[in-house]
């Protein structure tokens, strides 16, 4: 009996591999009626973080950016998150898990550059190159299917463009080395151009709660899950931070140990542990 009502407490008062694929996980059966808020040996989002009681996940197919959030690996239970340089971030509070998938050797893949890493490896996975793209800050255009086929982005003082000589390959490392590029020269408030606004009410997987600026912020929902009769969303969110670090599913400050957030705090905006997004700070990625 506790335990339900903890969990119905926490229901009404919060309202990659190293290549970035997905992997297969099985959710472990119920041996009772209300789900644990973590399961330690779940290996998956879905699987380490069972729908709290009552709730449902929405079917999402197989190739959708949303099963591919659902679906991604983390790193064992209780892992700590480490920065560009390998040393622990400062704050080993705000998580909930790691996503098992690399931050680089230099300090690049921040708040924004992590939700970007997570749609182009979607894409990259899904063999869609040509729908990887992202622009600077400047709003030059970064083509993944022309750096994969040989051309090069040279920065010169404000002037951004194209040049022939590099090597046509579709390797994973040429890959990321088009992305650190992005990294280099696009963020927060580029992103957020290039995305259309969506109202919380309509929430989903893969939406971007994001506040351009510099600095600015980006922290990307993983999975939802809703309840039947109320209609209540339940959300995970992940974000990287300053200075670049491990991508990692955020705990809830106002939900004690559950990592799920709540639709229905969200009429006066979203708190993080290290960040406030005001309403209309939520976007969507065009499909």
């Amino acid at each position: 009996m506790e335990r339900i009502l903890f969990v119905f407490f926490i229901c009404l008062y919060t309202a990659c591999t190293s290549d970035g694929q997905p992997v297969e996980d099985t959710v472990p059966a119920r041996t009772d009626s209300v789900a644990p808020i973590i399961n330690p040996s779940g290996k998956t989002v879905e699987t380490r973080f069972p729908a709290p009681a009552g709730y449902v996940r929405l079917p999402a197919d197989s190739t959708t950016f949303a099963a591919y959030l659902r679906r991604f690996p983390l790193l064992p239970d209780g892992s700590p998150v480490l920065l560009f340089n390998g040393r622990p971030k400062a704050r080993q509070d705000v998580h909930a898990a790691v996503l098992d998938i690399d931050v680089g050797k230099r300090n690049l893949q921040q708040c924004a550059d992590a939700v970007m890493r997570l749609r182009a490896e979607y894409w990259f996975a899904q063999k869609r190159y040509a729908a990887i793209h992202f622009n600077f800050s400047n709003g030059f255009r970064a083509d993944y299917a022309r750096w994969r086929l040989g051309e090069r982005i040279r920065v010169d003082g404000s002037r951004v463009y194209w040049v022939g000589g590099g090597a046509t390959s579709g390797s994973y490392s040429s890959f990321r080395a088009y992305l650190d590029m992005v990294f280099a020269y696009a963020g927060s408030a580029s992103l957020e151009r290039e995305m259309r606004s969506v109202e919380p009410a309509q929430l989903r997987a893969g939406d971007v709660w994001i506040k351009g600026g510099y600095p600015g912020h980006a922290v990307i929902v993983m999975d939802v899950a809703v309840h039947p009769d109320s209609g209540e969303t339940l959300f995970l969110l992940a974000q990287s931070y300053m200075p670049a670090q491990q991508i990692h599913v955020l705990r809830n400050p106002a939900a004690g140990e559950s990592p799920w957030y709540s639709s229905l705090t969200l009429q006066d905006g979203l708190q993080t542990p290290e960040w406030f997004f005001e309403p209309g700070h939520l976007r969507r990625f065009a499909d």
